[in-house]
Parts: C-alpha cells; sequence; structure tokens
C-alpha cells in the first residue's frame, strides 16, 4: 500500500528544488533495487527475512533490525505499563460491578467505562499536555532515561502516555470483566458454595473470578499485542522513539525495508502473545489440555 503513494525515496532524497536528470534518477533507484517489479522485490525481501536477514535501511543506511531491537524496549514497557495499569484498576472495578448489580456503584463503573470508550486517546494526551505544561508549570525531562538507569525518572516520563493509552483500554477490560463475572455468578457450582455457607469474597475471589478470568485474559493478551503497533499516535504526541515513531518515520521517508522489517516484527508479537495468551488458559481453567 504504501508504494501507492506518489513518490519514492529518490524524489525525497532530490527534492523539487534540485533538477536532476531522469539518467541519474535511474542510477539511485537502481541502487536501492527500486527499478526492479514490485513481486521481485517481494520475494527478495522474503528470501531475506528466511535467512534472518531484515535488510538495510534506504534512509541511513542502517539494519533493519537492530534499529528495531533498539526501539522495541521502549513501546514494550509502555504497551506493558498500560495494560498492567488497565488490570490493575478495571478488573476490581469490574468485579464490584458484577457483585452490586444495579446499584449506585455498578452505574458509576458503567459511566466511567463509556467515558473510557468515548474519549479519544489522542485527544486525552493533548489535554494532558495542556494541563501539565501550561496549567500545571510541570513537564519530566525530554532527555528519555531508561527504568534501570533512573526508575523515578522514568516513570514521570511515562506517566502521561500511559494514562492516555490506558483509559480506552481500561473501559474494554471493565467492561468484559462485569459481564463475565455477571455469567460466572450464575453458575450453579457459585449457588453450591453460597448454599455452603462460603464467605461472599472467599465465593466472588477463589470461585468466581478465577473461572471469569479466560475473556479477561483474552482480552489483556489481544489489547497488549496491538499496542505495541498502536501506540504511533502516542509516540508522535510525546516524542517517544519507539517502534511506532519509526512506522511513520519510515512511511514518510518511503523507506521500504524499514516499513516492512517492522510491520513484520510487529505481527510476530502479536502473534507470540496471543499464544502466551492461548497457554494460558490451561491454568486458568483446568479442564483445558493441551496435547
Amino acid at each position: 500500500m504504501i508504494r501507492i503513494v506518489p513518490g519514492d525515496i529518490v524524489d525525497l532524497m532530490i527534492g523539487p528544488e534540485l533538477y536532476v536528470g531522469a539518467q541519474y534518477r535511474a542510477e539511485l533507484r537502481a541502487k536501492y533495487g527500486l527499478d526492479q517489479p514490485i513481486y521481485v522485490q517481494y520475494v527478495k525481501w522474503v528470501g531475506q527475512i528466511v535467512q534472518g536477514n531484515f535488510g538495510i535501511s534506504l534512509r541511513n543506511d542502517e539494519p533493519v533490525l537492530g534499529t528495531i531491537l533498539r526501539r522495541l524496549p521502549l513501546t514494550v514497557e509502555l504497551a506493558t505499563l498500560s495494560v498492567l495499569l488497565s488490570a490493575v484498576l478495571a478488573v476490581p472495578l469490574g468485579v464490584i460491578s458484577a457483585v452490586k448489580r444495579n446499584s449506585a456503584a455498578d452505574f458509576f463503573v458503567r459511566l466511567i467505562a463509556m467515558v473510557g470508550l468515548s474519549v479519544p486517546n489522542f485527544w486525552l494526551a493533548a489535554m494532558l499536555l495542556l494541563v501539565t505544561g501550561v496549567i500545571l508549570h510541570w513537564q519530566p525531562r525530554l532527555l528519555l532515561v531508561a527504568p534501570w538507569e533512573d526508575p523515578w525518572t522514568n516513570i514521570q516520563q511515562m506517566a502521561m502516555p500511559v494514562v492516555a493509552l490506558s483509559l480506552a483500554l481500561m473501559a474494554i477490560v471493565m467492561r468484559m470483566t462485569r459481564s463475565s463475572m455477571l455469567e460466572v455468578l450464575r453458575q450453579e457450582y457459585v449457588q453450591t458454595a453460597r448454599a455452603k455457607g462460603l464467605a461472599p469474597h472467599v465465593i466472588t475471589v477463589r470461585h468466581a473470578l478465577k473461572n471469569a478470568f479466560i475473556p479477561i485474559v483474552t482480552v489483556l493478551g489481544v489489547q497488549l499485542g496491538a499496542l505495541l503497533g498502536g501506540t504511533v499516535v502516542i509516540e508522535v504526541i510525546f516524542g517517544l522513539p519507539g517502534v511506532g515513531r519509526l512506522v511513520i518515520d519510515a512511511i514518510n521517508a518511503r523507506d521500504y525495508p524499514m516499513l516492512q522489517g517492522a510491520v513484520l516484527f510487529i505481527a510476530t508479537m502479536f502473534a507470540l502473545v496471543n499464544l502466551a495468551v492461548d497457554l494460558t488458559y490451561a491454568y486458568l481453567d483446568p479442564r483445558i489440555r493441551y496435547s
């Protein structure tokens, strides 16, 4: 699809101001392999991938895989913190909403979920920057710090991006938790546990919540995989040099090897996360067995 966009890296390198003959342009395209048909370029790229070679960036002549691996820790940290924050807040609220169905607490939780689903994350990110920068006159250090170097500074730098990403995810997890818990609480074994006189919190946590976790884990896993490639807007707004920002830069520069490598890497990570979620089912539900 990116090859449908007018212009390639040769056009961007030369620019509209310089006049360069067609022969020189053709030589540059031949240098980068862009003179060959698209299917030939694709077959060669697949052959390189099979050998573990993601190619060389057309923009800066750096190995594609090395560049992705340098950007990956930031995106993984951002996605993981967003999922963890969403789970820590959404699961208890969803359980409360299900246990106290149609109460004031239930309506309040459902209102939060509705707001979370309705507010775009890019708007929330802009409002967070406005409030902290213009009103509170506070902003974290601009130079990104790794969590193992200075954890407190890293938390300050990641706080606003994580909140902007977590709101919608929290709403989804909250609604799923409520729905799943309501279904489990109607099961016969829960009624049996109540008849035996078990404490309500024991029934909720030990019996109901564990069985209700399967769809919740599914949502969290899918969202974690999606966030590995879906942090593009947030990384651009906050100036974070992650994989999402790398994809945007590759699109703007028509850096085909970098874009193809990043998309393939994100898709692979998404598949691995889903595999981990499927394996988790066996722990949550003893009835599930994988041969």
